[in-house]
């Protein structure tokens, strides 16, 4: 609500799908006042397209049942086409952020599309394959870096299970080497999942830090 055009924001949601903290994310965003969609990436599923933060192996499956980068970054398009015609939309003014998958689907489109603004928290496989290569993932976003256009924070956890200190290490390098403006933030004492206060692994103090800095990117690039 309110007078004036805004900014728009995707948010792109965990492994675990379109559930209440992501929901409730989309809307702490816009009470910043932008525009904001949060997709359904698994809209292509039968059966359960939302599974509880105790259901880790159905998660997975769902997060391995999506389709590849070019169908992917077609669903993120979309879904800023959606914002952008929206009538309080000011369209060429759009960010993104996004959690553990959605982490990942946030650097991958960052790579693909204009977004000007980037914080994709804790999304694996971003710098290296966690995976064999395949026909879907044949190899990890970092190599599509180079097409970055706009700013960008990645935030990763000191603790993470699932992503080592080599590869938030090689976000990082990778990204000076190609002069982005980008920043590579980790936590220290953070695990995977520190923004979630629904979860286990919630860091407050990383969760704070990090709220802060990514309203501050979005405040600097798409109203700025």
């Amino acid at each position: 609500e309110g007078d004036g055009r805004f900014a728009g924001v995707i948010v792109a949601m965990e492994a675990f799908g379109l559930n209440g903290h992501i929901k409730a994310v989309a809307e702490r965003i816009a009470r910043e006042g932008y525009v904001v969609a949060a997709p359904d990436f698994y809209y292509r599923a039968s059966g359960d397209r939302v599974v509880g933060y105790d259901e880790l192996p159905k998660a997975i499956q769902l997060m391995m049942d999506l389709p590849g980068y070019d169908a992917i970054t077609a669903d993120v398009k979309a879904a800023i086409d959606l914002v952008e015609s929206q009538p309080q939309t000011d369209k060429g003014r759009i960010g993104m952020t996004g959690f553990c998958m959605g982490g990942f689907l946030t650097f991958l489109s960052a790579c693909r599309l204009p977004i000007r603004a980037a914080a994709p928290f804790y999304g694996g496989g971003i710098g290296r394959e966690m995976l064999p290569p395949s026909e879907r993932r044949p190899y990890p976003p970092i190599d599509e870096a180079g097409g970055i256009t706009g700013s960008m924070v990645v935030f990763y956890g000191e603790k993470d299970g699932f992503i080592p200190p080599e590869e938030c290490a090689l976000v990082k390098e990778r990204l000076a080497q190609l002069g982005k403006d980008a920043e590579v933030i980790v936590y220290p004492g953070a695990d995977h999942g520190f923004f979630c206060d629904q979860r286990p692994s919630y860091h407050e103090a990383a969760a704070q830090d990090s709220w802060k800095r990514l309203l501050r990117l979005f405040d600097t690039k798409l109203r700025g």
